[in-house]
């Protein structure tokens, strides 16, 4: 089956890295982040471009400034930094079974990633490279979320497919309330509306003043992002 997008936007979370029993001394499963990349080797070789933006909340969180002194902006480097390491992470993987990687950062650093440029991070891209952007937008104030939908519209990709721990979006936290219910699909002003997180709302504004289309997803489930790729009827569908 030929794939639905052809350049995508993947966002993960920092702690979907983690796994399952996981702390803040053991940021990283193995395991996952190896099915992470089989998965996305597995759409590259339909030759689908790929791109992941990956937040830092395994690492560091944005934490109350009252209780722990450290002002917020500070705070958010500090998050830049730990998406870098999660990059990092996720290149080696990458590389480790054949899928050439670049890392590119909007902060700089030179001796791990390359700086983010718009038009090299393209050229990248059509060369079948996975392109990983780190360090969020470059800017504190900003979530991970802006970044990936920031460097979706720049990059002028098809879709973001945002991976979660659920298999897409529902009335209530299904996890919480066994009588919620799946959307399908859902427009953006409905989730406005109905007061549906699926990104903050500034990367979100983004998304709909662009007409760029979310799918939110399980990633943990192996075959879903083929799946979604392939345009079958996985996850939400917000446009």
């Amino acid at each position: 089956m030929l794939p639905r997008y052809k350049r995508i936007v993947l966002k993960l979370s920092g702690e979907s890295l983690m796994g399952n029993g996981a702390d803040g001394f053991e940021p990283f499963n193995a395991p996952v982040i190896e099915q992470y990349a089989n998965e996305i080797r597995t759409i590259t070789d339909l030759g689908v471009q790929v791109a992941l933006v990956i937040g830092g909340g395994n690492i560091y969180r944005g934490a109350n400034e009252i209780e722990t002194g450290i002002e917020r902006a500070h705070g958010d480097y500090m998050g830049m930094l730990a998406t870098s390491i999660n990059g990092m992470a996720m290149q080696a993987m990458l590389e480790r079974i054949g899928v050439d990687t670049r890392l590119l950062s909007a902060i700089k650093m030179e001796q791990v990633a390359e700086p983010y440029i718009r038009r090299r991070a393209i050229r990248h891209l059509e060369k079948g490279r996975v392109v990983i952007f780190a360090a969020g937008t470059g800017n504190p104030y900003f979530t991970t979320d802006t970044a990936g939908s920031l460097r979706a519209l720049e990059i002028k990709a098809d879709v973001i497919l945002k991976g979660t721990r659920v298999d897409g979006i529902y009335t209530a936290d299904p996890e919480k309330d066994i009588t919620a219910t799946k959307y399908e699909t859902i427009t953006y002003q409905e989730c406005i509306l109905k007061n549906l997180k699926v990104m903050d709302m500034t990367a979100f504004t983004l998304c709909m003043e662009n007409n760029l289309p979310i799918v939110v997803f399980d990633m943990n489930k192996p075959g879903n992002l083929l799946k979604v790729v392939e345009g079958l009827n996985v996850g939400t569908l917000v446009n």
